[in-house]
């Protein structure tokens, strides 16, 4: 069985709540409920996390190494600022897909520039709650096409 692991980086515990105008008024867990319904109807493995802290995410990432066969991430304002999460990525070897809410390349100059998006296979960001959807799509294609 395929292994996904989503992380969620801070303040994505708010969503529905913080600044619903930029991030939607879906709540963490109803993205999560629809991850793992997708899981479940692709036969994968999901698993899920998030965290408000810099070193647990990187944690997170070092362990996954060998658990899992794709990381589906979004960083949040780690986005812009964090070369250990960057770094963690790079060494755990996972494919990864970042992911956004907010088109990060429409807003504020700060949130333009990923440190994460260069180790990353893609990004999707722009979409809302569906980037989440869209970033599960695409690592369902790439695990039921890679070779087993």
């Amino acid at each position: 069985m395929k292994k996904i692991l989503v992380i969620h980086g801070p303040n994505l515990d708010l969503l529905g709540k913080r600044e619903p105008q930029i991030y939607g008024k879906t709540t963490l867990n109803e993205i999560n409920g629809s991850l793992k319904l997708m899981a479940k109807k692709s036969g994968f493995s999901i698993t899920i996390a998030q965290s408000n802290h810099e070193g647990q995410i990187v944690d997170l990432i070092g362990s996954a190494r060998k658990k899992f066969d794709l990381l589906i991430i979004n960083p949040a304002a780690y986005t812009h600022t964090s070369i250990a999460i960057r770094d963690a990525i790079a060494a755990s070897g996972l494919k990864t897909i970042e992911v956004h809410l907010s088109n990060i390349h429409a807003r504020e100059e700060f949130r333009q520039t990923s440190l994460i998006a260069p180790v990353c296979i893609g990004q999707i960001s722009g979409f809302g709650s569906q980037s989440y959807d869209l970033a599960f799509l695409a690592a369902e294609s790439l695990l039921k096409t890679r070779k087993k």
